[in-house]
């Protein structure tokens, strides 16, 4: 069984060998860029540990399926960033910061086209049920964007409606990558099915983290702005629940705040992380990312009852639910 140090090193060297020096260079070397930027590559290591958890000796193949879901999910990075207006991913310039929004937007268009020609090169018998999963994951993902970019003019978001655009948004990729390496392992479709469970619940208690983090996070160690999502009015999870427990008093400052089109950048993020500590919402977004990491944890300890090691699962998802960054 391949460590998980071992596994990411692979991973790195099979995404720098990627062939990317192609003419123009102004397409390429953008995407060259943002695969090359860092990040933590969750989504092609829990590809390689689910193979793992069947069959250690399919692993080989599983780093094909898993560079195409990197590459996918890079794909969304360089939209989410052109979209949102993103100055800073993982400490540098984004994409559209550094090269510009028209280049930021058929370079991501690209990515999307090599992932699916990285996941024509698996080999495995699983393969169509693969394909079909990473066809369906792609139009979620865009359906979760949508959802995202709608809730920008709603003020009547509820917790419901924000738990389904994530689970879309995040948790359905990651749930993805999850069940591809299990069938690239050979396991049932009722086993591939629970470590998509597994990945869902995981993605949903990460995504939370990740906007807790941005609201809470230390600036020097998060790799984004603290506070981005209240200087965009962004609905989260600590927001709307902010509106829904302030007082009429507060709830009238705070939309107050969240309507304005000129304002102190760090006057707003005091003013409504204020809030959330006084409803104290950052607390209940802290039980909800435990529910969700309870409910992962469940789905683990059934496989683990029956012989398989999902101990590097185990302590994957323990480590991206406690991170700073």
């Amino acid at each position: 069984m391949e460590s998980t140090a071992n596994i990411l090193k692979t991973i790195e060297q099979r995404i720098a060998a990627l062939p990317l020096q192609r003419e123009p260079q102004g397409l390429y070397e953008p995407i060259v860029y943002s695969m090359g930027n860092g990040g933590k590559r969750i989504r092609p290591l829990l590809t390689v540990l689910a193979c793992q958890v069947f069959d250690a000796d399919k692993v080989a193949d599983a780093y094909t399926p898993a560079i195409a879901w990197e590459m996918f999910h890079n794909f969304t990075l360089l939209h989410d960033d052109v979209m949102d207006r993103a100055p800073i991913r993982r400490g540098k310039p984004t994409v559209p910061a550094k090269y510009g929004d028209n280049t930021a937007i058929l370079s991501g268009d690209t990515m999307l086209v090599e992932a699916f020609s990285i996941l024509h090169q698996t080999k495995s018998a699983n393969f169509s049920k693969i394909a079909e999963l990473f066809t369906r994951t792609a139009q979620e993902v865009c359906e979760g964007q949508m959802y995202d970019m709608e809730f920008e003019e709603r003020a009547d978001i509820t917790e419901n409606e924000y738990i389904e655009m994530i689970r879309l948004k995040t948790s359905v990729l990651i749930g993805a990558c999850l069940k591809t390496g299990a069938l690239m392992g050979g396991a049932t479709d009722a086993d591939a099915q629970m470590l998509y469970d597994f990945g869902i619940n995981l993605g949903l208690a990460f995504q939370l983290r990740d906007d807790l983090l941005d609201t809470f996070g230390n600036p020097e160690t998060f790799g984004k702005r603290i506070g981005g999502d209240i200087v965009c009015s962004k609905k989260t999870y600590l927001l709307i629940n902010a509106l829904n427990a302030a007082s009429a008093q507060d709830r009238a400052t705070m939309n107050d705040w969240l309507g304005r089109t000129e304002f102190d950048e760090e006057a707003k993020i005091e003013a409504i992380r204020g809030m959330y500590v006084k409803y104290g919402i950052d607390k209940m977004s802290q039980k909800k990312i435990e529910e969700y990491d309870n409910k992962a944890t469940q789905i683990l300890d059934k496989l683990s009852a029956r012989g398989l090691e999902v101990s590097p699962l185990r302590e994957l998802s323990q480590k991206l639910l406690n991170r700073d960054k």
